[in-house]
């Protein structure tokens, strides 16, 4: 999975806050209200989102409404697990991400890998 586009990313961030089915014009509508945008830029990004399987559409009279596919936080875990496979070496890969972390978000990651080890015990 690839780093979301900048509008790509704008229109997704759309769909995760609202977290229910949206259509192309309820989109260019709230976008509009910061920039001039085109109904038709919208409908094309949204048709790339579905076509890489992003968001999920389903007919509503003549058009569609778009609900995003995944998660926010899964599409994020999605881009760091694409980074782990391009490393050769996915344990410095990851030593280094840990090290990167604040203080907090370790613990935080400490506690998402006790939960994990529970969850396979």
């Amino acid at each position: 999975m690839r780093q979301l586009g900048q509008l790509e990313a704008v229109v997704m961030g759309r769909l995760w806050d609202w977290a229910r089915p949206a259509s192309v014009r309820e989109v260019v509508d709230d976008l509009q209200r910061s920039r001039a945008i085109a109904y038709t830029t919208v409908m094309t990004v949204l048709d790339n989102l579905h076509r890489k399987g992003l968001v999920a559409r389903e007919k509503d009279g003549r058009a569609y409404r778009y609900t995003a596919a995944l998660t926010r936080e899964e599409h994020a875990a999605a881009l760091l697990e694409d980074v782990l496979a391009q490393s050769p070496d996915r344990g410095a890969t990851l030593l280094r991400f840990v090290g990167q972390l604040s203080a907090d978000d370790q613990v935080r990651l400490r506690a998402a890998l006790a939960d994990a080890e529970a969850e396979d015990a």
